[in-house]
């Protein structure tokens, strides 16, 4: 028989709570005890603490036993977080075990020899502390007569395994993908990073969350400004829950207002290892594959980890074809509207004939029509995401052939702007980063309002203010558009082209340690917060 079936939890009820209470009635609410001092070494008052605190969780574990020459004990635990048999082989088997002259060299033997082959027990007087480990997944051992509590680890989470990453699928290079575990992760890029330079700081962030978020960095190549202010937006973060690492990226970043993703995300241990390389910082989220990098630039989240494993000669060539069908997934559908409305001396002759005459039957002018069949793409597109994987593929596919050509011959649209459409969707997919896509599909719909009220004129226009506005952009300091603005030509070896590995013996210029860059002042605080001088 199993040693825990063996010991009955003789920790005594809460006042207010009775057995004969009506069924229908909310219980009633016992007033919360005040916290014992630290120094305090009444077992049954710091459990009555404990048990106040944990109140109405049924997966708190409250053991009360006898071991020793009679020294009373307490094990705490959350079941579901501790491995049981962890606890039954190396805490109570050794517990009940052990044989001392007293209690008081008992005690000792635990507290101060730490006799129980436990990885790393602490010692604390501290209940809150003790409590906050408690809910982190370890144990707690209390003694009468004992003031300290002895805390130690023996989590135990269900995890899944490591798998290949669902959304960077490589044709070469590893299968590995992160996971929802934060250790496994870190194991992950500890194999691929040998160095004493690795430095992790992990911190807790969310108020009842408290969740565990890693900041990994190479100490001798990340600037340490850099450093300071991932550390210093981390600490401003002020939020009850932190559940997924987006929401990390909306409290930290430079401009909460732009559409552009300011920090670039990955569930590739690879891709994080070759920026922690470059110079800059990785944030780890337990709870989530999903790792957050910064700072990051325009170009690097047009590029894929693909383009490192093939040559570099094929590689280029598909860097042009991203940044090509960049362009046309914004630009094709305002370029069209403004054509057709403003310009059709543009097109040649036969063309627009054959435009013309699709459109003859059609009763909407052509930006109605763009963003009739824009917004029915994006409905199109979301309804494949959120519908069951089983039936999704064939759900758009159909949904957009019988859309499509039930609007061509109902005369509601012409062929041709399905043509666009469906181009500027195929366009919008070959963009690596999602976030980067998204911004682009919001972006296409102002740019067409343009093109349909001015024409190519529009459009310039609507282009110079994107520009514009990326030449504002900061990523915690790094310029959004570099290495062309500021232009360094040291660092074009990696942007729209790739050179051979050969030719790139250089850090990026703006990151890395050692070099000169911008200063950090996109959310510092001011000087006089600092209490120092700028």
């Amino acid at each position: 028989m199993p040693l825990f079936s063996r010991i009955r939890n003789r920790s005594p009820k809460l006042p207010g709570r009775t057995s004969d209470s009506p069924s229908h009635e909310a219980p009633q609410e016992s007033p919360e005890p005040p916290r014992p001092p630290d120094g305090c070494a009444d077992l049954d008052i710091r459990l009555h603490w404990f048990q106040a605190q944990l109140d109405n969780c049924s997966d708190a574990v409250f053991h009360s036993f006898s071991a020793g020459p009679d020294q009373r004990c307490a094990l705490i635990y959350i079941r579901g977080m501790v491995e049981q048999k962890t606890l039954e082989e190396n805490v109570l088997n050794v517990l009940l075990s052990m044989q001392a002259d007293d209690a008081a060299a008992f005690r000792r033997d635990i507290f101060k020899r730490k006799r129980l082959p436990m990885p790393n027990p602490t010692v604390t007087l501290s209940l809150p502390e003790g409590l906050t480990a408690l809910l982190d997944g370890h144990a707690l051992l209390l003694m009468q007569d004992e003031p300290l509590l002895l805390d130690f680890a023996a989590t135990y989470f269900e995890k899944r395994a490591i798998e290949e990453a669902p959304n960077e699928a490589l044709i070469r290079g590893p299968r590995e993908a992160f996971i929802e575990n934060l250790e496994v992760n870190l194991t992950l890029i500890r194999r691929r990073l040998k160095t004493p330079a690795l430095k992790i700081e992990t911190l807790k962030v969310g108020a009842r969350t408290q969740t565990d978020v890693a900041l990994l960095f190479l100490q001798d190549v990340c600037k340490p400004e850099l450093i300071a202010e991932v550390r210093q937006r981390l600490a401003q973060i002020k939020i009850d829950g932190v559940l997924g690492s987006s929401y990390l990226e909306e409290q930290i970043e430079d401009n909460p207002y732009s559409p552009f993703p300011q920090m670039q995300y990955t569930e590739r241990p690879d891709v994080v290892t070759a920026a922690l390389l470059e110079g800059r910082v990785a944030l780890i989220m337990d709870g989530t594959p999903i790792v957050v990098l910064a700072p990051v630039s325009l170009f690097m989240l047009m590029q894929s980890a693909e383009d490192y494993y093939q040559r570099y000669i094929a590689s280029t060539w598909i860097r042009w074809i991203r940044f090509l069908f960049l362009c046309v997934s914004m630009l094709l559908p305002s370029t069209y509207v403004a054509v057709t409305t403003f310009h059709p001396e543009i097109i040649p002759s036969r063309l627009l004939i054959t435009v013309a005459s699709s459109r003859e039957v059609v009763p909407f002018p052509a930006l109605v029509e763009a963003f009739m069949m824009e917004i029915a793409f994006e409905a199109l597109r979301e309804a494949a995401v959120r519908i069951p994987k089983s039936i999704g593929q064939a759900v758009s596919i159909i949904g957009a052939l019988i859309i499509g050509t039930a609007a061509v011959q109902a005369g509601i649209v012409s062929a041709a702007m399905v043509i666009i459409v469906a181009l500027t969707g195929i366009a919008s997919f070959i963009i690596p980063h999602y976030d980067l896509g998204l911004a682009i599909r919001l972006l296409r719909f102002p740019i067409m309002i343009l093109a349909g009220m001015f024409g190519l004129f529009g459009i310039a226009c609507g282009l110079l203010l994107v520009y514009l506005h990326l030449l504002s952009l900061r990523s915690f300091g790094f310029p959004y558009l570099a290495p062309l603005a500021p232009f360094v030509p040291s660092d074009l070896k990696d942007t729209v082209v790739r050179t051979s590995w050969r030719m790139m013996k250089l850090r990026p210029w703006l990151i890395s340690a050692g070099r000169p860059s911008e200063r950090m002042n996109a959310r510092s605080r001011k000087p006089e917060q600092e209490g120092g001088n700028d």
